[in-house]
């Protein structure tokens, strides 16, 4: 059976770090690193001249920084999926990049045990949130809450809702169908219509959603 390859652009300024990331990516069957770049600029010019499935970005890098780059790529090539690199656990950085369109964010400092899993997350449209990130999340929106911050308006059904969170949590359409005893075919109906409603793309985006809807629990 052929492994559909993800075609993987990496970008550090440290022509050493990028050397350990590709040696964790090379090898895996289904990773392949097919461009470097030096900083966001280089980044964002290999995205525009050739196929790329993802773009893993260091945060810091000079010229243009990795959130910069994602900013532009979510314009200029909003098919490339990306994932943001980091020395610091900075709950500053770590908003940054979730609005910046990153789909995860991984530490360095544990490169050997996140990133390949967090490749596939990313390219499966799911949210990569390192150990002790969805608490930040969390505490992000009871602070907004007490604070008196506009937050989302019910905008979907009590139903809707309930599937919302269930994909947002990980489920397939299979297992909502069965905790919700419904069909298949209408959990995919409700997410449809979920999309629609919110003008959302895929899981990652409804994840964000839910996030900031108060949906998912800590």
């Amino acid at each position: 059976m052929t492994v559909e390859t993800t075609k993987i652009l990496l970008a550090d300024d440290h022509a050493l770090v990028r050397r350990g990331v590709r040696l964790i990516l090379d090898g895996e069957p289904d990773l392949e690193v097919v461009a470097e770049a030096a900083d966001g600029s280089e980044a964002v010019a290999v995205c525009r001249s050739r196929p790329v499935d993802l773009a893993i970005l260091d945060i810091a890098m000079p010229r243009m920084t990795g959130l910069q780059a994602a900013r532009e790529l979510s314009i200029l090539a909003p098919d490339v999926r990306v994932l943001m690199l980091t020395m610091y656990d900075n709950e500053q950085y770590f908003f940054q990049a979730l609005k910046a369109g990153a789909s995860g964010y991984v530490l360095k400092s544990v490169l050997d045990r996140d990133l390949v899993e967090a490749c596939r997350a990313t390219m499966r449209g799911e949210p990569f949130l390192y150990p002790g990130a969805m608490t930040r999340l969390v505490r992000s929106y009871l602070d907004r809450l007490r604070q008196g911050a506009d937050l989302p308006q019910q905008i979907l059904t009590a139903r809707e809702e309930e599937v919302l969170k269930l994909v947002a949590e990980g489920n397939s359409s299979k297992e909502i169908a069965e905790l919700l005893t419904i069909s298949v075919k209408t959990v995919e109906r409700h997410r449809s219509n979920i999309l629609q409603k919110l003008g959302l793309r895929d899981r990652l985006d409804l994840t964000r959603y839910a996030i900031r809807a108060g949906l998912l629990e800590p």
